[in-house]
């Protein structure tokens, strides 16, 4: 007997049995007797999934996702079909059931593996490239039973219960929103206040600037000259100090890379001189071990024809001396391992001595570099004040510095040395009048000596005395 089968416009036949090797796919034929025909859908089906996963910190979410799966439809292999066919063959019944449940363990596993190699934020920022990869991954799985993804959506990721990392997170996001436009409904009103308050002032300012400039700019022109000049000068010294900054930050790391560098050379000199110690220990116990076994089996092999008396006393003679063999070589064994100890002990010794050393010069150094940076800064503020306090009068500044280092007490203490032992012609000038008696009159002494006194030194070091102590003789007065 035989029957004609019709598939429908979704549907294969798949024939197995007489004159079929494997199977037959078809969309009509005979069905002979010794045949098994069975109809099967090849129309995607939707299935939904709620995988659980973890994500590389350890934090849970559900990731909803539909997929619309079927059989691979090809017009030139029917390789696909076949094995969707030999995949529900054996589950006719429950064919759906059991191509769900393969397909929700393949799609799980695949978004686990990949969850658990991103961040949470990695795959909440990049939502896309997750849900492709995880396509992706799946679809290579599928191609082994001849199924295809014909579309798939993945919803938005949910926390699992008791991880509110989704929830939280919009929670943040919209608070700062909230805030930004606080922020921005203050800062436009503050905007209107200030303009209109910038407007009414610069009416004012613009008037006062007017009549301000007028009056400054004449000023300004004199002090331009001296400010400059001034400015310069203090400009170079504060470069100079820079640089000899610079220059002993460089010295000091330089220090300190040496140390390190020396530092490692010797720990690495120590330590390989204790393994070769350490070896050396241990090959000398394994040459005594050997010695005293061959020396055993020599006297079991001389004994072995005597007489079981004589034996028994031979074998208790060998065994005393390998016992003394044993003890006086675990006695060197010992002795050794003391021996490299002590050793150990005074490199280590040595070794954290020349650390504290080291330090103890690297910090004296860093201390060193740092007051003279400190003495530095602080002369050129203290200049920079000085001359801000003299109103950029250069020479005023220099005869101040020179009145309060003593530098006119220490000219009349080389003069006076210099004429020490010698008879020196000393002028006492006068004009010759009376100032008055008692302690007005010398007063009034000393006062004339002034012009002469200024004039000798200016003859001398060329500077000339500041305009408040006086000024020097014309040439012909006293």
């Amino acid at each position: 007997m035989a029957r004609f089968v019709v598939a429908g416009p979704s549907e294969y036949l798949a024939i197995t049995g007489w004159g079929i090797d494997d199977v037959k796919l078809a969309k009509k034929a005979w069905v002979w007797v010794g045949q098994q025909c069975m109809k099967f859908n090849i129309s995607p089906e939707n299935y939904e999934f709620n995988v659980q996963a973890m994500s590389s910190e350890k934090l849970a979410f559900n990731l909803p996702a539909v997929f619309a799966i079927g059989p691979k439809i090809s017009h030139d292999s029917e390789e696909a079909l076949l094995l969707y066919a030999k995949l529900i063959a054996p589950h006719n019944h429950t064919s759906n059931q059991h191509v769900k449940n393969l397909l929700k363990g393949v799609i799980e596993g695949e978004t686990r593996v990949l969850a658990a190699s991103m961040t949470m934020e990695e795959i909440f920022q990049g939502t896309k490239s997750f849900k492709d990869k995880v396509f992706e991954q799946v679809q290579l799985d599928l191609d082994k039973f001849g199924l295809d993804i014909y579309n798939a959506n993945v919803k938005q990721l949910v926390d699992e219960p008791g991880h509110e990392y989704f929830s939280y997170l919009g929670q943040k996001t919209q608070q700062e929103a909230a805030n930004q436009a606080k922020v921005d409904v203050a800062e436009e009103r503050m905007k209107g206040e200030v303009g209109a308050k910038e407007r009414e002032g610069l009416t004012l300012q613009n008037a006062a600037k007017v009549d301000a400039e007028t009056k400054v700019l004449s000023v300004r022109q004199k002090g331009i000259g001296l400010k400059e000049e001034a400015k310069v000068k203090s400009e170079v010294q504060v470069y100079e100090n820079e640089r000899e900054a610079e220059i002993a930050a460089a010295q000091a790391g330089l220090a300190m890379k040496k140390a390190g560098w020396e530092k490692q050379s010797r720990v690495a000199q120590v330590e390989a001189v204790k393994a070769v110690a350490i070896r050396e220990a241990e090959l000398q116990m394994e040459v005594e071990r050997k010695n005293a076994l061959r020396l055993t089996e020599k006297l079991k092999a001389e004994q072995l024809s005597k007489a079981n008396v004589q034996y028994e006393t031979q074998v208790q003679e060998s065994n005393a001396a390998l016992y003394d063999r044993q003890k006086a070589a675990e006695a060197t064994l010992y002795e050794q391992v003391k021996s490299a100890e002590a050793r150990k002990a005074q490199a280590d010794a040595k070794f954290f001595e020349q650390k504290l050393a080291e330090d103890a010069r690297m910090y004296a150094k860093q201390k060193e570099a740092e007051a003279l940076a400190t003495v530095g800064k602080a002369k050129a503020e203290y200049m920079a004040s000085m001359l801000q306090a003299v109103g950029g009068d250069y020479n005023a500044l220099r005869d101040y510095l020179m009145i309060d280092g003593g530098m006119y007490q220490e000219m009349a203490r080389i003069n006076a040395s210099a004429v020490t032992g010698m008879q020196p012609k000393i002028s006492i000038w006068s004009n010759g009048g009376e100032a008055g008696a008692g302690a007005m009159q010398q007063v009034a002494g000393v006062y004339k000596m002034l012009p002469p006194l200024l004039s000798t030194v200016h003859e001398q070091t060329g500077m000339m005395p500041p305009a408040w102590l006086g000024s020097l003789p014309k040439d012909g007065s006293n």
